[in-house]
């Protein structure tokens, strides 16, 4: 059927009812006014989403893991990235939490290396039969080499204080040479396994967050290690994308002072000026919190790290134009953690920040200047855990999170980012400020490419409560002209649609569901549709759109443009 400018999203009104607590007795919708104009593009949009990445490389390999990384690497097949701890960690690749190994160091009687790349290169081979390229991360110490080895596996759980993961695998070598050797033989063995030109593509960095506990040495150590490491890599590959630090937040003086040395500083393995540095890293965290019984987010600290981490990177001039990969990008700081305040998890929460927090990681690059390559997901999947145990994830058992489905419409937007405006959007200035605390931020992310035009749009608050839905009317102008109608797709995650999570509660939350129940979680966890879809007119080169969109809600709505057959 083809329908005119009025027409309005049919059974929509039921959306707002289903969001879980409280919501029969919710107010009236409030009126927003989203506006896109889809014939003056704002410049780039780069898919700055597609990184992923854990503590525990082995789940790659594993039953869940081996099917959540094919479903990461279809999002955008050959442009994913995953990044991974533990590749160099001592073991036999016997996963745990916040633990892996891959055993690909050791050494005889006589203390000669001995090099097993077996466990490293079955994790990077799922990556890659899957669409999905290694973001190589080169750590953490084997115990041969480690100046403190002993503890060297900790025995962590989420009860446990964080500090005791940072064992015998923190340390710096005890001989560097034998440290850069290591990386060489690594390095020149994935160009002779996988080819240069993939190998090419790769991104490679020294450690995790060495500003921390990661690194049990001192900032100079750091940076010796650092310079060895990329002149090995470079040795195997002088093509090869290095780049760093991934430090714990912006760094602050710290990042300032690594980056200094590797633009003007005498590089420890070679003796000359300068280390290179083909991208900047680093990591930003939210901080939710638990207020009068319900889970309150953080996004004004990720957003205020983010704007300190790419100022830091801009006041270099040197760094003006180098691509920056928010390393780890998240609501808060550790995946394998439980408790109250991560009990956003699983549900629409965390998708409806995902899609607020990644608008506003571009609009925060495009205020401060810098060139915002990538900003990586730190949530993958915990093997042979409860459902829905709680764990910051994608999937649990298999079963796709909402989350996982803000993720696919991305990959579903256009290259081009189009301006929009909301008449319901919480400004950045005030989100760095207050974060989303009183007016809920219903907003808009628009682009296109040469076939069609997407609009994003979410209902997000930071505090997890129940609230009004968003009577939404959406006007998309700038259009082609056209006899002919144009087709709609209008997807959504909220309580019913693309969320197993709900759909768990609603069986009664077994903790072990049955073949039967399993199927159905399956069925409800993919990306939905909020009906089938269907042709629209565009009169004048403007479509008008109305839909009630509840809070947590996302939608993406895409416009495939008319044929001018």
């Amino acid at each position: 059927m083809i329908r005119g400018i009025g027409w309005v999203f049919a059974g929509l009104s039921v959306l707002a009812a289903s969001i879980s607590r409280g919501a029969d007795d919710l107010p009236a919708g409030f009126p927003v006014q989203v506006r896109v104009d889809a014939s003056k593009p704002r410049g780039a949009l780069p898919p700055i989403w597609r990184f992923f990445g854990a503590d525990e490389p082995n789940y790659a390999y594993m039953k869940d893991g081996r099917k959540l990384v094919g479903e990461l690497g279809r999002l955008r097949p050959g442009s994913v990235y995953f990044r991974a701890h533990n590749l160099l960690t001592s073991g036999d690749g016997t996963p745990a939490l916040k633990w892996g190994s891959t055993g690909a160091y050791s050494e005889d009687a006589q203390g000669n290396p001995k090099y097993d790349w077996s466990i490293v290169d079955r994790i990077f081979g799922v990556y890659l039969e899957n669409g999905v390229k290694p973001y190589v991360q080169v750590g953490f110490m084997p115990r041969e080499m480690s100046i403190r080895p002993e503890p060297y596996q900790h025995h962590w759980t989420p009860t446990a204080k964080y500090d005791e993961v940072f064992t015998g695998w923190a340390y710096p070598p005890k001989d560097y040479a034998k440290w850069a050797e290591l990386v060489y033989q690594w390095a020149r063995h994935c160009v002779e396994t996988y080819g240069r030109a993939e190998v090419e593509s790769w991104y490679w960095e020294t450690w995790n967050e060495a500003n921390i506990g990661y690194w049990r040495g001192t900032p100079e150590e750091f940076q010796k290690l650092h310079d060895y490491t990329v002149d090995a890599i470079k040795r195997a590959l002088p093509t090869a994308r290095v780049g760093g630090p991934d430090s714990a937040g912006s760094g602050g003086r710290w990042t300032r002072e690594f980056l200094e040395h590797c633009l003007r500083g005498r590089n420890h393995a070679t003796g000359q000026v300068g280390t290179p540095i083909d991208f900047v890293s680093f990591h930003a965290k939210g901080a939710p919190t638990v207020v009068d019984g319900h889970v309150r987010m953080g996004i004004a600290e990720q957003l205020r790290t983010i704007q300190d981490g790419f100022r830091i990177v801009a006041s270099f001039p040197e760094l003006k134009d180098k691509p920056i990969v928010i390393g780890e990008s998240d609501p808060e700081g550790c995946a394998a953690c439980q408790g109250p305040r991560f009990g956003y998890r699983s549900g629409t929460m965390y998708s409806s920040y995902t899609a607020a927090v990644f608008a506003r990681k571009h609009d925060l690059a495009e205020r401060t200047g810098v060139n915002l390559e990538g900003a990586l997901t730190w949530a993958f999947e915990f093997e042979d855990q409860p459902y829905f145990a709680g764990f910051r994830a994608l999937a649990t058992n298999g079963v796709d999170l909402p989350a996982l489905n803000v993720f696919r419409m991305f990959s579903l937007m256009g290259d081009r980012r189009l301006p929009a405006f909301s008449t319901s959007e919480v400004g950045l200035d005030a989100i760095l400020r207050d974060g989303v605390r009183g007016a809920p931020d219903v907003s808009a992310l628009a682009s296109r490419d040469d076939r069609s035009v997407s609009v994003m749009i979410w209902h997000y608050h930071d505090d997890d409560v129940p609230g009004p839905p968003a009577e939404v009317a959406l006007e998309i102008s700038g259009l082609p002209v056209s006899a002919n109608p144009t087709l709609l797709h209008h997807y959504r995650v909220d309580a019913d649609h693309g969320n197993a999570y709900e759909a768990w509660k609603q069986m009664g939350s077994p903790a072990q569901p049955s073949p039967e129940q399993h199927a159905a979680l399956l069925r409800a966890s993919g990306l939905a549709l909020v009906e089938p879809p269907d042709w629209h007119r565009i009169d004048g080169g403007v479509l008008g759109l109305q839909m009630s969109l509840p809070r947590q809600g996302v939608s993406l709505l895409r416009l495939e443009l008319p044929s001018s057959k």
